[in-house]
């Protein structure tokens, strides 16, 4: 209570009397010293983000929903509203990769949710592809003996027909599991062959598409924004989103292993913990989470 109480008060007394100071002290307003400020990453975006956001000035306000084609245009029309000089090209550049990275978040979670909501459909031949590739990238000295088969349970499906297994993610869960297996395939068979243990093993494909629900929901709620602002300096793509999934894979198998669970049917409960962990880290305006800066010595 306590706290809503104190960010009203600020949101609407106290930000607009700091702000009125600072441009006094300094003879600049809040978009010129945030853009002046730190270098390019998210402590500079999400500044800019945050201020856009709260500001009366309708053309500021509009500013965080402009479409990339439209970002010179904006800056342009932000710097008028704000009788700054179109020859301060510092001012200029940083606003320009500022609003590319916030209006490329938002078409980021667009193209993953609609991946998402792709059902997996066994009629489709490159759904199929995909599937077929996944078992093959994963045991290349073993071959599928017919489609629907029991062979699937050996990567971590639940029945012999891994269709089923995708209703959740839709697509995108086949997607990040081929991702992961076609560009770290070492790590993708170490994984699935520590997803064995006779103890600690757990289903390494239902594991991977429940990660893949946990990336979605910190790209959806806003959480990745840190770690993509640091980690793109302009539009991200649906290659930076399966980078994150694959650092998530390869982060929860270590997790796991370390926590030693009791059991798998204790899943939820570590899931849970390693989805606090991870939004930790996410915290930290510095953070970059890839699976290259994991395993970096």
């Amino acid at each position: 209570m306590l706290v809503c109480f104190w960010g009203f008060l600020y949101s609407n007394y106290l930000r607009f009397w700091l702000k009125w100071i600072l441009r006094l002290l300094t003879r600049k307003c809040e978009l010129q010293r945030l853009l002046e400020g730190p270098g390019a990453g998210a402590q500079r975006t999400l500044g800019v983000e945050r201020s856009l956001e709260s500001s009366k000035n309708k053309v500021l306000r509009s500013a965080v929903h402009v479409e990339e084609a439209e970002v010179e245009k904006c800056v342009r029309d932000v710097m008028k509203e704000k009788k700054i000089k179109q020859q301060d090209t510092g001012f200029k550049t940083n606003l320009h990769i500022s609003l590319l990275q916030i209006s490329g978040y938002k078409k980021l979670y667009l193209n993953v949710e609609n991946l998402r909501k792709v059902p997996y459909d066994s009629e489709n031949k490159e759904h199929e592809e995909q599937l077929i590739e996944l078992w093959n990238l994963l045991m290349p000295h073993e071959n599928l003996k017919a489609r629907i088969t029991k062979q699937w349970c050996d990567i971590g499906f639940q029945g012999d027909d891994p269709k089923t297994d995708f209703r959740g993610m839709g697509l995108l869960g086949l997607v990040n599991l081929v991702y992961f297996s076609k560009h770290y395939t070492d790590e993708a068979r170490q994984i699935l062959s520590r997803s064995n243990h006779p103890k600690l093993g757990y289903s390494y494909a239902i594991v991977g598409i429940n990660l893949t629900e946990m990336a979605y929901s910190l790209l959806k709620n806003g959480a990745l924004k840190s770690h993509l602002y640091n980690m793109v300096s302009g539009l991200p793509q649906m290659e930076h989103f399966h980078q994150f999934y694959c650092y998530l894979v390869y982060e929860f198998d270590k997790f796991w292993f370390e926590e030693e669970p009791e059991s798998i049917m204790h899943f939820n409960q570590y899931r849970e913990k390693f989805y606090e962990k991870i939004k930790g880290l996410l915290l930290d305006c510095d953070a970059v989470l890839t699976l290259q800066n994991t395993k970096k010595p």
